[in-house]
């Protein structure tokens, strides 16, 4: 038996086939991402693995866009943000208080495809909670041809209706998803992201948001009404390739040696950091929020494709040279903003957990890499490292494995149902000589 690992991305759908059993990759194969129907791409990629069955995760359209609405920003609304970066969703817009028309407007012009509703601590403020729940069924009651919805404590009218996740205060949980409900929105509740403060507990509204995915992304006709787009995919790619940066932290933790992989695609590059999985957390800089002990950013704006217009803006931004037309220079740019932004998040959470800059593998993933010829990849390198403005803390004297057959996204497909292959496909992966390429300096 055999299976293809299948990622749908915003530009390449890109397959791996692999032995369940051993971890063994038997090959591998891409083609273009069909927007008008992925399941089209992936019958393409999967042409020559006819008799294997697929399993998949997706990122294609820009992947799992997510708003957070919490109480405050500090810390409910912040720790909705960083459950929400945990499951892999790109984070499109953050709110805190109570929702106005305005702040209903700038949420509904964010275009999510969920939001987090959060607010409040397990039997703490619960007003700011109510409020938006009530504020978002009203916009939502009425949505149909011609209908409106007057916005409590606003003039304006905006009917609309989006999935949520309700991850707030549970002791008016019930209440709050009933209010949801009653305007027709499709509420799937969670655990509480803030059942205390300082203590940040994202898993439940992480399942609920790939709950989420799976059910109205994937399982609706944005990107394909062929029933086997449903059937075939776990997970959002984020969170695909998180688990597989965790399953290769976890074969090196006898080494202790923390984690970073960077992943540059056509819409987005992200940025993960994983330490070695059996070390303790360290003590919490930040006592409002807990400090998470896995890391990732999804930076929605950095593509060498979909996002080459957002990608110049903000190389100038970051007073970055500007980068040329060659997709190496693309990725070498918006590698470089990534690990900038990334280790300005990791300031914010304080010190504690994992840290970029005490990494002692990269990871590099996406086609920039994968397809450069390995002396092109070490000039993009050295000249990063040498980047004073962060992605040289973080990629200086440090080893650096390309992952040049893509599989870090089959690991984690793999690491649920196949735990076994999973490690064996990570150890395979850095057994890779070729593909690693230290910085001594």
């Amino acid at each position: 038996m055999t299976l293809a690992c299948v990622d749908i991305g915003s530009t390449f759908t890109k397959a791996a086939l692999v032995d369940p059993v051993s971890g063994k990759l038997l090959a591998t194969a891409q083609a273009p991402t069909t927007l008008d129907d992925v399941v089209a791409g992936v019958l393409a990629a999967t042409a020559g693995f006819p008799e294997a069955p697929v399993i998949a995760c997706s990122s294609a359209g820009g992947g799992l866009r997510l708003a957070v609405v919490g109480y405050e920003e500090l810390i409910s609304a912040e720790a909705g943000h960083r459950a929400a970066l945990s499951a892999g969703a790109r984070v499109v817009h953050v709110a805190a208080g109570v929702q106005d028309a305005t702040g209903l407007a700038a949420l509904r012009a964010a275009e999510p495809d969920v939001v987090l509703l959060v607010g409040g601590t397990d039997g703490g403020e619960a007003s700011v909670l109510r409020a938006n729940a009530a504020a978002l069924a009203s916009s939502a009651r009425l949505q149909g041809p011609g209908a409106s919805a007057r916005v409590p404590g606003g003039s304006g009218v905006l009917p609309w209706s989006v999935p949520v996740v309700l991850a707030g205060n549970a002791a008016v949980r019930d209440e709050v998803a009933a209010v949801l409900r009653g305007g027709g929105l499709p509420v799937h509740e969670a655990d509480n992201v803030l059942p205390d403060i300082g203590r940040l507990a994202p898993e439940s509204a992480r399942a609920a948001i790939r709950a989420v995915f799976l059910e109205h992304v994937i399982g609706g006709d944005r990107l394909s009404t062929d029933p086997r787009l449903r059937s075939w995919v776990r997970a959002v790619t984020p969170d695909a390739v998180l688990e597989g940066v965790t399953v290769l932290a976890r074969v090196l933790a006898p080494a202790e040696v923390s984690v970073v992989a960077l992943d540059v695609g056509g819409a987005t590059t992200d940025v993960y950091c994983v330490p070695d999985p059996d070390a303790e957390q360290a003590t919490l800089g930040r006592e409002a929020v807990g400090v998470p002990a896995r890391r990732r950013t999804v930076e929605g704006d950095l593509g060498v494709s979909w996002s080459v217009a957002a990608l110049r803006a903000a190389a100038a931004a970051e007073g970055l040279p500007e980068p040329g037309d060659d997709p190496l220079t693309l990725g070498e740019a918006a590698a470089g903003v990534a690990l900038r932004r990334h280790l300005r998040a990791e300031a914010a959470y304080g010190p504690g957990g994992a840290s970029a800059r005490s990494a002692r593998l990269v990871v590099l993933s996406g086609g920039v890499f994968r397809h450069a010829d390995p002396a092109a990849v070490d000039q993009v390198l050295a000249r990063l490292a040498g980047d004073g403005g962060g992605a040289g803390s973080v990629l200086n004297g440090k080893a650096v494995l390309v992952d040049r057959r893509y599989v870090l996204a089959a690991i984690g497909l793999l690491s649920g149902d196949h735990p076994e292959a999973a490690v064996a496909l990570a150890r395979d992966l850095l057994r890779s000589p070729e593909s690693v390429t230290p910085l001594a300096r």
